[in-house]
């Protein structure tokens, strides 16, 4: 891959999936763009995240013609379950909305999207290590932003009218933002998950979700020969204190039926890690030249599945407003960008804060936080228009928020 340019007209800092896929909605609007990540190519193919694409996420992907292997591969998925006190409640999100979600990798998501980028041949550096964003205070189209990175062993420097920032919550472009121009929003809660990939065939052909008096518990899917699978732990949990055997028992623990219908599948765990559980919003989500979407802007925990749609939400929304402005210099849809990704934010956030505090068991609560977590659960279970609201919110809202 030939060195990337010194001018372009968007700067995208982070190459994971919403930086990509905000190139490639770009490119089909004619809008050039450099994405600069600091990881090298394997590292960013690798890295086990989330799974589940909301429908917007399916037609973005299907939009820029990274769709050919998730629909060959993927498993569209038309509901879900809670499993509570050994009780199940089915929630038919087709039923209820018309609408299913994909369960499709985050990882393979990133190879589909990376593999177009180089195929296209536009510029996408890996190991290019952004040391700073500046001279962004500026209007749009009102002068250059500055982008200094590191790559192949010297240091470059990058001029764009945009710069936008999606390499994350410990990124350098949220870091570009002076604390006096930005509000946070933070909620960091008393537990982990610990996560586990293994071969072991799915024990459910929905995923189900568990609220038990031990701790929650996810079972998830990557493949229908692939078992995805979390249990809430204390933070700080060293994922290797756990043996395997305590794993599955811990899960069948915690997802058993009363009536005995349910089985879990066991198999052999090839991956272990413990994820923290926060939430976090910083607004706005522009500063002058600097545009930051995803993780760099907002972090949600990973119990309502919103983490990754929210961030391809975001770029939708973005893409927009710079095709629009580079066409016709319309600055509209750029001034309105945060408030309006911000409203679906926070849905986001609190459809997941409700997920997670319906299902986890707080070691500070006390039984009064118990008996209203089992409320919500029944209210589900009895409450066909809640169950609708529920499948609304974790395929993906359609609305102007």
């Amino acid at each position: 891959m030939s060195p990337a340019p010194d001018r372009t007209t968007v700067a995208i800092v982070g190459g994971g999936p919403a930086g990509l896929l905000l190139s490639h909605l770009l490119r089909k609007r004619g809008v050039d763009s450099v994405v600069l990540e600091s990881r090298p190519r394997e590292r960013v193919e690798s890295r086990q995240r989330a799974g589940i694409l909301e429908h917007g996420t399916v037609d973005a992907l299907r939009e820029v013609g990274a769709d050919a292997r998730m629909d060959e591969r993927g498993l569209p998925h038309d509901g879900f379950a809670f499993h509570a006190h050994g009780e199940r409640i089915g929630v038919d999100m087709a039923a209820l909305t018309g609408k299913a979600v994909m369960i499709w990798a985050q990882t393979e998501v990133v190879k589909d999207l990376i593999a177009l980028r180089l195929e296209q041949g536009e510029p996408l550096l890996f190991e290019a290590e952004v040391l700073s964003v500046s001279e962004v205070d500026g209007a749009v189209g009102d002068g250059a932003g500055l982008v200094r990175y590191r790559h192949g062993g010297a240091e470059h420097e990058l001029r764009a009218d945009v710069v936008v920032g999606t390499d994350g919550f410990h990124g350098v472009a949220r870091r570009a933002v002076p604390d006096e121009a930005v509000r946070t929003y933070e909620r960091v809660y008393p537990f982990s998950w610990l996560g586990i990939l293994a071969d072991a065939p799915p024990s459910s052909d929905e995923l189900v979700y568990a609220r038990h008096d031990r701790g929650f518990a996810l079972l998830s899917m990557r493949s229908p020969s692939v078992t995805r699978a979390y249990i809430q732990v204390p933070n700080g949990t060293d994922p290797s204190s756990w043996s395997d055997d305590a794993i599955w028992d811990e899960l069948e623990a915690r997802t058993a039926l009363a009536d005995g219908s349910f089985t879990l599948n066991r198999g052999t765990i090839t991956d272990k890690s413990v994820t923290p559980m926060r939430s976090f919003v910083a607004e706005p989500m522009r500063h002058g030249r600097l545009f930051l979407a995803g993780d760099a802007a907002h972090i949600v925990p990973p119990t309502g599945a919103k983490g990754l749609n929210l961030a391809v939400a975001d770029v939708r929304v973005l893409a927009e407003a710079l095709a629009t402005w580079h066409d016709t210099g319309a600055q509209e849809l750029l001034d309105a960008y945060s408030d309006t990704a911000l409203r679906r934010v926070w849905r986001g956030e609190h459809f997941s804060w409700t997920m997670t505090t319906m299902l986890h068991r707080d070691p500070d609560a006390d039984p009064f936080d118990d008996r209203l977590a089992l409320s919500h659960l029944r209210l589900i279970a009895q409450s066909e228009s809640y169950r609708r609201s529920i499948a609304e919110n974790y395929r993906g809202l359609e609305l102007d928020l």
